[in-house]
C-alpha cells in the first residue's frame, strides 16, 4: 500500500526494483522518523492546522510507536512501502481522519531529510563517544610505555630512535584532528530541512523556527531549494570524516601487523585474541587488525562512493540518493566495532622492553652522535660527514642514552596537552542541547 498511489499501480517488477532495500534502510530510521513527526504536529497546532485535541491524540499514539521502536517491538508491515507510510497508516487505524492530517504541510522529500539528518547527528554522537574512550585509551598506553623504546623508520628503513609513548601517542593526537573533522560535519547536519516540503517550500503559514528549536537542531536549513540540494551532500561530508576515522585504525592496524611480526617482534597478544594455522602449529595471526584495517580501508572509499553516485545531479529530489543509505548507514556500526576491537587488543597488548640493545639498530643512533659534535662546536655539515664516514669504514661508536626535551619528542610526550585538544573540541558538541531538545519531544 502506497499513501500516494491514485487510481493505478506500479507494475510489480518497477515496484520492487524502486524500492529495493529502503525498508531495511528505513528501521534505521525509525525512532527518527516519529521524532520529525512530533515537532510537526506540535508546529501545525500551533499555526492553526491541527486542534489542540488532536494534537494530544496524535502525540499520545506518536510515543507510543516511539516506545514500541525503543523496545525492538515494531516492524513494517507487509506491503506497506516505509517508515513514513507505516506510521503514518498505524495513526489512520487509531485515529481515523485526525491521523490523516499529520501530513499537512509537508512531503515524504523534507520528511525523509529530517529523518536522515536526525539520525546522522544521532550516529556522530555515539561515534565521538566511542573515540573518546579509545583516545583516553591511547593516552594510557602511552604514559605507561613512554620509557620504551622501538625502532623509528621512514621509507620502512631504519631512522631515528622512537618510543611506544611516541606511538600510541601519534594516534591519540591524530584522533583529536578526526573529531574536529566531525564536528565540521555534525555542524552541517544540525540544520533543520523540515518545511521545505518537495523543495519548494508551502503556501501554508508554517513556523520553521520552532520546529528547529523543538528538534534541537542549532540552525535552519533556510532556502527550500538547497535543503533538498544538501541531501547527498551531507552524507559525503559525514561519510569524509568517518572516512578520516577510519584511515587512523587502518594505519596504526598496519603497524600492529608489522611489530608483531617476528622479524619485527616489538610486540606481542595473548594466544586467545589471535588466530592460529590449520597446518602451521606456531602461527599467531593477527587476524583482528587485518580484519580492521581491510574494513576501514572499506569505509575509506565510502566518500568516494557518495560522490560518485550524486555526480551531475541538477537540483532537486532525484530517486538516486535513495541508495546513499545502503552505504552509509551501516558504516557507523561497522566503524565503531573496529575502534571497540582495536581498544581490546590494545588494553592486552606486551611491549619487547630493551629493543634498541641490540647492535642492528646501532645506526638508528647516527644523528644523536651527529648532535653530540654540534654541541661541541664542529658545523653540522662537518659532523655529518664525519660520522657518515665512520659509518662507511666500520668505525661508528654509539650511546644508546638520548635526552630529548622539546615539544612532543620522546622525552616530552604533551599528552596532557594533546587532552586539552580533545576535550575542547568534545566540548564543542552540542550534545546536552540537543538531548534535553529530544527528551521534552518524548516525554
Amino acid at each position: 500500500m502506497k499513501l500516494w498511489q491514485k487510481d493505478k499501480a506500479s507494475l510489480k517488477q518497477v515496484e520492487v526494483f524502486t524500492i529495493g532495500k529502503d525498508q531495511e534502510m528505513d528501521m534505521y530510521l525509525a525512532a527518527f522518523d516519529v521524532l520529525g513527526s512530533l515537532a510537526h504536529i506540535e508546529m501545525l497546532e500551533s499555526v492553526g492546522l491541527l486542534l489542540k485535541e488532536e494534537l494530544t491524540q496524535i502525540q499520545k499514539e506518536l510515543k507510543s510507536i516511539y516506545q514500541q521502536i525503543q523496545n525492538r517491538d515494531f516492524k513494517l508491515q507487509e506491503g506497506v512501502e516505509d517508515i513514513h507510510s507505516q506510521v503514518e497508516l498505524l495513526l489512520i487505524q487509531k485515529l481515523s481522519d485526525t491521523g490523516k492530517k499529520i501530513h499537512s504541510a509537508r512531503s515524504r522529500n523534507d520528511q525523509v531529510l529530517v529523518d536522515i539528518k536526525l539520525y546522522l547527528r544521532n550516529e556522530l554522537e555515539e561515534l565521538v563517544n566511542t573515540i573518546q574512550q579509545f583516545f583516553e585509551l591511547l593516552q594510557t598506553q602511552s604514559e605507561k610505555h613512554k620509557k620504551e623504546l622501538l625502532p623509528g623508520y621512514t621509507h620502512l628503513q631504519l631512522a631515528m630512535p622512537s618510543s611506544f609513548g611516541l606511538w600510541f601517542g601519534a594516534y591519540a593526537e591524530s584522533l583529536v584532528d578526526d573529531v574536529i573533522t566531525i564536528k565540521a560535519a555534525y555542524d552541517v547536519v544540525n540544520k533543520n530541512p523540515l518545511g521545505s516540503a518537495a523543495g519548494y517550500g508551502s503556501s501554508f503559514p508554517i513556523n520553521r523556527t520552532l520546529t528547529t528549536k523543538l528538534l534541537g537542531f542549532e540552525e535552519l536549513n533556510y532556502n527550500v531549494v538547497y535543503a533538498q540540494m544538501g541531501r547527498g551532500k551531507a552524507e559525503r561530508i559525514v561519510a569524509q570524516s568517518l572516512a578520516n576515522v577510519a584511515d587512523t585504525l587502518a594505519r596504526f592496524s598496519m603497524d600492529a601487523c608489522l611489530y608483531l611480526n617476528q622479524n619485527f617482534g616489538f610486540i606481542s597478544f595473548p594466544a586467545e585474541l589471535t588466530t592460529g594455522s590449520s597446518i602451521m602449529p606456531h602461527k599467531k595471526n593477527p587476524d583482528v587488525f587485518e580484519l580492521i584495517r581491510s574494513h576501514c580501508n572499506r569505509i575509506k572509499a565510502l566518500p568516494n562512493e557518495i560522490m560518485l553516485m550524486t555526480t551531475n545531479l541538477p537540483s532537486g529530489y532525484h530517486r538516486d540518493l535513495q541508495l546513499l543509505k545502503e552505504h552509509l548507514f551501516p558504516a557507523f556500526k561497522l566503524l565503531r566495532d573496529c575502534i571497540e576491537m582495536a581498544g581490546l587488543m590494545i588494553s592486552n597488548i606486551e611491549v619487547n622492553k630493551n629493543i634498541l640493545t641490540d647492535e642492528k639498530y646501532k645506526y638508528l643512533f647516527s644523528v644523536e652522535e651527529v648532535n653530540k659534535l654540534v654541541n661541541s662546536g664542529m658545523p653540522f655539515r662537518d659532523a655529518y660527514k664525519k660520522v657518515g664516514m665512520d659509518i662507511e669504514a666500520g668505525k661508528f661508536i654509539y650511546s644508546t642514552d638520548i635526552n630529548h626535551t622539546h615539544e612532543g619528542s620522546i622525552g616530552n610526550l604533551c599528552n596532557a596537552e594533546i587532552k586539552k585538544q580533545m576535550d575542547k573540541v568534545i566540548n564543542s558538541f552540542p550534545f546536552a542541547s540537543v538531548r534535553s531538545a529530544i527528551d521534552k519531544l518524548i516525554q
